[in-house]
């Protein structure tokens, strides 16, 4: 998106978030390509790609952010934090229900990657990850948000920086740190 584009869709979603309708239905087009990419993204790494498509994991997920009353958004940035919590939802919601169909078997695997550090040598069970995260978020409520943002929502540092009001050498850190906490818990 251009920085108009990035204009237009920061007074659209401020507008959205006030009650007004309308701003929703001239959002979706501009953010359903992006939302598509990231949901491609998840399932190129393997979440639950045999069994859910972009075009369902985007639809889910703009069913259930529109269907939300009081959200307040600021910025873009912002959007796609909240999406990422969607997807990661939806995701994990889809694992579970898949995994009790086989009474227990078979979660999708995934790998937790990440330019700025080392990926695990195997692929990961989302739902191992999902309870890897809630147990980082009781211990560090940021560190397990952020990296929500960066693995399930596809932000930049940049993004997350301006979402969490964090500067991006901070965000970077706390990737890396989250990262290794992440995979020490995932191989125990």
């Amino acid at each position: 998106m251009t920085a108009v584009a990035n204009n237009e869709v920061t007074q659209l979603l401020m507008s959205w978030s006030k009650g007004d309708r309308s701003a929703l239905d001239q959002l979706t087009p501009i953010l359903y390509g992006e939302l598509r990419r990231l949901a491609a993204s998840h399932l190129r790494r393997g979440y639950e790609a045999e069994t859910i498509q972009p075009t369902s994991l985007v639809h889910e997920a703009y069913l259930r952010l529109a269907d939300q009353d009081e959200l307040v958004f600021q910025n873009r940035a912002q959007f796609f934090g909240l999406a990422a919590q969607v997807m990661r939802t939806i995701l994990v919601d889809h694992a579970r229900s898949k995994s009790a169909a086989k009474r227990g078997g078979g979660g999708a695997v995934i790998t937790l990657r990440d330019d700025l550090a080392a990926s695990p040598q195997s692929g990961t069970d989302i739902l191992q990850l999902h309870d890897a995260l809630e147990a980082l978020a009781l211990q560090d409520e940021r560190k397990a948000r952020i990296i929500e943002m960066k693995y399930f929502g596809g932000m930049t540092v940049q993004e997350i920086s301006e979402v969490m009001s964090i500067s991006p050498a901070t965000i970077g850190r706390e990737i890396r740190v989250a990262h290794a906490w992440l995979l020490r818990r995932m191989q125990q």
